[in-house]
């Protein structure tokens, strides 16, 4: 399977968090028969994570360390970029091949990136963020975890 992990869950992995845990055992995403992916997009929003909270050295270092295991894919690529478009216009109901089921979503620009990464690589697309949840089905799976069942 391919997977590619959201911003939020990359920080549960840092954080060695049950999440973390609870994605590790149901999705075995480092067992070495999955792969794992993540977009150039999360490493902006870590960073800026870091730098607001004023992260220690320490904590930057196991978070360098936790990158050099996960890929992170480019987003300047033709077919990602158009993923990126037609995501961006079905989450706006304005695709006219493909209408929306619900009412028009306003996604960030950074989730519509992430999306996006998700549907090029074929990847299902692990977070606990229910902004994608219009896309699932549509345009990439969407594997959710509640956090408040892993605490």
């Amino acid at each position: 399977m391919n997977y590619l992990l959201d911003t939020n869950i990359l920080l549960a992995f840092l954080r060695k968090s049950p999440v973390a845990k609870y994605v590790n055992e149901q999705y075995q995403v480092f067992d070495g028969h999955n792969s794992v992916c993540l977009s150039a997009v999360s490493l902006g929003e870590i960073g800026s994570l870091a730098i607001q909270n004023r992260w220690s050295r320490e904590r930057i270092s196991l978070l360098t360390k936790l990158l050099h295991t996960i890929p992170a894919i480019d987003i300047n690529i033709d077919g990602l970029i158009s993923l990126y478009a037609e995501i961006d216009a079905f989450s706006q109901n304005k695709l006219p091949e493909k209408a929306l089921p619900v009412s028009a979503r306003n996604m960030g620009k950074n989730d519509l990136w992430i999306g996006a990464t998700a549907a090029y690589t074929e990847s299902i697309l692990i977070t606990t963020d229910k902004d994608f949840d219009h896309l699932h089905g549509h345009f990439i799976e969407v594997a959710w975890i509640d956090p408040t069942k892993h605490k």
